[in-house]
């Protein structure tokens, strides 16, 4: 929804002219997109702190609400003791560091803001965020549905003091509707959107659901896509909106698929493990290699490459190139599997890869963090990985913005180019600190 009481003229499409205004920043040197914007942050957890990392990234001014007694999700993937130092030269696992300014997974999904510590509940602090919201082009919150009305900073609030506010809120199931104003973390909208129950073998054996809580960094995309498509908006009407974002939501565009197909064609989805879900693509698995539970996924979809496989393995062609048939019908499908599997078991899983990637194979390794992190070509031609600085936990990578602009570049450390550390003074008002 919107409001009609805008007070904001309608900006004019960017051109040359306008793109040239633009402050270059560091460290690119280059104009960022949102630079100008000011976004008032009251997000905590990845859902929506994540989606107001990415407008930080693209040049907003992102001010980081937090309360002493109410932070963000802090203490998780801590730095190792002995810092980065210690980081590389470890080989099994570092015992972590307690200083709540140093969790790795905080500065993952906080780089670039400023930090504010500000107890809402005081007079005082409500007066100050309101002066705030005045001076701010979003408010961002991911509280349960009510907290910011019952602070008395609900949309209808925020609107008075500015009219054109952008006010976005992220929560498991929305505010409206038979399920608004439940409480929810990411697992539970998985689950609630069918996400979970798509992933996992063949029943009788129960879903396995997506592992890592996988909604969280998708209802951060669509929170950022959602801000990002309200600022254009009122660029081009000079009309506030309200924005009620829901988990559940996303879950439920990312099964979009299973859902058309059930509606347009009456069939449910079935699990199938890690057989192809349309039954044709044979071999289509993972298979065993050296090391310790090492892996490597192989999939031919033509008789091409399954030519190319029963050449590259030593196996009898023709059992692989059988017309017409449904592979996973077929008795013949265990023993191929175990040749397979004696195949890769006796060499390095890259190795494997790359033998059948150049014979025209689909095949990819089953990475694990390191792989990512230090191994995967594509992700490091990507620079996924970039290095920003904290006030404390010094130098560290963080998951860069993986869209690419050439004229207005991101940078996930945002115009500051710095992680922000919060302080909070001893009565609870607040405080602010630079690194």
């Amino acid at each position: 929804m919107w409001t009609d009481l805008a007070r904001t003229s309608p900006r004019r499409p960017a051109d040359d002219a306008a793109l040239a205004s633009l402050v270059p920043r560091a460290p690119q040197n280059k104009p960022m997109p949102l630079d100008g914007v000011r976004v008032l942050d009251f997000t905590w957890f990845l859902a929506s702190a994540g989606g107001t990392r990415f407008l930080s990234a693209f040049g907003a001014e992102c001010i980081k609400v937090e309360w002493k007694f109410n932070p963000d999700t802090r203490v998780a993937a801590m730095a190792p003791v002995g810092g980065r130092a210690a980081r590389e030269a470890a080989n099994e696992p570092l015992v972590g560091v307690s200083d709540p300014d140093m969790g790795g997974q905080f500065n993952n999904k906080n780089p670039g803001k400023r930090g504010l510590s500000l107890n809402v509940r005081h007079p005082r602090g409500l007066e100050i965020a309101r002066q705030l919201v005045a001076l701010s082009d979003i408010v961002a919150e991911g509280f349960s549905p009510g907290v910011m009305e019952r602070w008395g900073l609900g949309y209808d609030r925020l609107r008075q003091i500015r009219p054109d506010i952008i006010y976005a809120q992220q929560s498991g199931m929305g505010t409206v509707g038979s399920y608004g104003r439940y409480r929810a973390v990411g697992p539970i909208a998985a689950a609630l959107s069918g996400v979970s129950e798509m992933s996992g073998l063949p029943e009788p054996a129960m879903p396995a659901g997506w592992g890592y809580s996988y909604l969280d960094w998708i209802g951060a995309y669509s929170f950022a896509a959602a801000m990002l498509t309200a600022l254009h908006h009122r660029d081009r009407t000079g009309r506030g909106q309200w924005i009620d974002a829901s988990q559940t939501e996303s879950g439920i565009f990312v099964a979009g698929g299973a859902i058309l197909d059930w509606s347009a064609n009456g069939r449910s989805w079935t699990r199938t493990g890690n057989s192809s879900p349309d039954r044709h693509a044979y071999p289509h698995g993972v298979f065993p290699c050296q090391g310790n539970d090492r892996w490597l996924a192989i999939t031919c979809a033509t008789d091409e490459e399954r030519r190319a496989l029963a050449k590259v393995i030593g196996m009898d062609v023709g059992v692989l190139c059988l017309p017409g048939v449904v592979w996973t019908q077929l008795a013949e499908c265990g023993e191929v599997e175990q040749e397979i599997s004696r195949w890769t078991l006796a060499r390095d899983p890259y190795s494997a890869m790359y033998e059948l990637q150049a014979a025209g194979v689909a095949a990819g390794v089953c990475q694990d963090a390191q792989d990512r992190c230090e191994r995967d070509p594509q992700l490091q031609q990507l620079n996924w990985l970039t290095e920003v600085t904290g006030t404390k936990i010094g130098r560290w990578p963080v998951a860069e913005v993986p869209v690419k602009l050439s004229a207005t570049p991101a940078h996930v450390g945002g115009a500051l180019d710095r992680w922000r550390t919060t302080v909070s003074s001893r009565d609870g008002g607040s405080g602010v600190r630079e690194g």
